[in-house]
């Protein structure tokens, strides 16, 4: 295990953090506990010594389970990550109300790296408002965080304001080679770094979209690198080449993942790609933007839909349309995977959309998506979608 220096403090943090938005789960959506917590371990066993969750996290589940999977002594060989729900807070009360259960759901007395969650310009300015610099300087000289950073969700023109407005340690961004320019970016990363904050990266492999469904044209391209390399690989090797990345966060469902990954951050020394190796990503990043149509990372942030569509599940089928080169089975699959006859949910299509906009405030990458699933509806749906789902649940019925 590779580890990198936290600018402010001196922690030596491994280069691989343990994201744990999605850990592995049942047929029903709950934690598979035991792996989970045989995932967790084994990697921290390895030397990942960053471990992060959220309040949000696999519907508040993520934060008691992390709890329960550092006992044994655990506790004490991590720095836990976790982070205020800032859209939750209304009053200067609220922001210690969820701290202390935070602590309480971790069975911890301090959180290493506390961060303000999800951060977008209006969000920052109300709890800024209501006192969050207050709160965080209490909350660090009573002990109960050791670190204060923040989570990025907005517009360029909003990271910069904010890096500036508290003495913050650290900060999370989402960074991979298709958001160079998104959200803060390249130059937020540079600009973080600038005035000495640690640097968390989130979305390396965009929710998966980099590594679940390679189009063939993409793979080609992959194909011509003399070193051969997975694309998660790819996608890990170039933001850790960046010297200004502090620690990347992955998600690890599988254990071939955490085994994967392991061995990738062995070896993610910063500056260490070659130029050749720079122009391919750059490459596959081109064909991918000419490939998607929807830029959707699977944050599960737009969840639960209201009106019971499956927002992220309909954008995944609706890009792998494009993705893919069979678009039957991509619209045979998203009857079978959104009308319900895979997994035990019921029917999430995107047609049950009622424009009500409350995933509009929500989603960190902006997308309108009662637009999108106007899209999803008008290119996977039709006249034949019933059909199709009846197929779909005799078909797996018989499985």
């Amino acid at each position: 295990m590779l580890y990198r220096k936290m600018p402010k403090n001196g922690d030596e943090l491994s280069i691989l953090g343990f994201g744990c938005m999605r850990l592995a789960s049942k047929e029903d959506g709950s934690i598979d506990e035991e792996r989970a917590t045989m995932q967790v371990r084994d990697a921290i066993d390895q030397g990942v010594n960053y471990v992060d969750t959220a309040w949000p996290y696999h519907m508040g589940a993520s934060e008691p389970f992390l709890g329960r999977a550092l006992a044994d002594g655990y506790r004490e060989k991590v720095k836990i990550a976790t982070k205020l729900p800032s859209w939750l807070i209304e009053k200067r009360e609220d922001m210690d109300y969820y701290l202390n259960a935070q602590l309480e759901k971790l069975n911890t007395d301090h959180i290493d790296y506390y961060l303000i969650h999800a951060l977008v310009g209006d969000l920052w300015n109300n709890v800024d408002k209501l006192g969050v610099a207050d709160f965080l300087d209490k909350a660090k000289a009573d002990g109960r965080i050791i670190n204060a950073g923040f989570s990025f969700h907005g517009a360029s023109e909003d990271f910069n304001r904010i890096v500036d407005a508290y003495n913050w340690d650290f900060c999370q961004i989402q960074y991979n080679y298709l958001d160079e320019k998104n959200q803060a970016g390249k130059t937020g990363l540079e600009y973080a770094a600038s005035k000495d904050l640690g640097v968390i990266i989130m979305e390396p492999l965009r929710g998966g979209s980099l590594t679940k469904t390679i189009p063939q044209a993409v793979e080609e391209i992959w194909n011509e690198a003399p070193i051969k390399r997975t694309p998660a690989e790819w996608a890990l090797r170039w933001v850790w080449n960046h010297p200004e990345v502090t620690v990347v966060l992955s998600g690890m469902s599988e254990e071939a993942h955490v085994e994967e990954n392991l061995r990738i951050a062995g070896e993610a020394h910063p500056d260490s790609l070659t130029e050749g190796e720079m122009q391919l990503v750059k490459r596959v990043e081109n064909k991918y933007r000419e490939l998607m149509k929807v830029e959707c990372t699977g944050c599960q942030y737009c969840m639960p839909c209201p009106a019971g569509v499956n927002i992220p599940l309909c954008f995944e089928m609706y890009n792998n349309l494009y993705l893919e080169d069979d678009p039957d089975t991509v619209r045979f699959m998203y009857a079978a995977r959104v009308g319900g006859a895979v997994g035990t949910g019921g029917e999430e299509f995107a047609s049950l959309c009622v424009q009500c906009g409350q995933c509009l405030e929500k989603c960190p990458q902006h997308i309108d998506i009662p637009t999108v699933l106007g899209s999803v509806v008008e290119e996977l749906e039709g006249s034949d979608l019933e059909q199709r789902a009846t197929m779909a649940r005799e078909m797996f019925k018989q499985v």
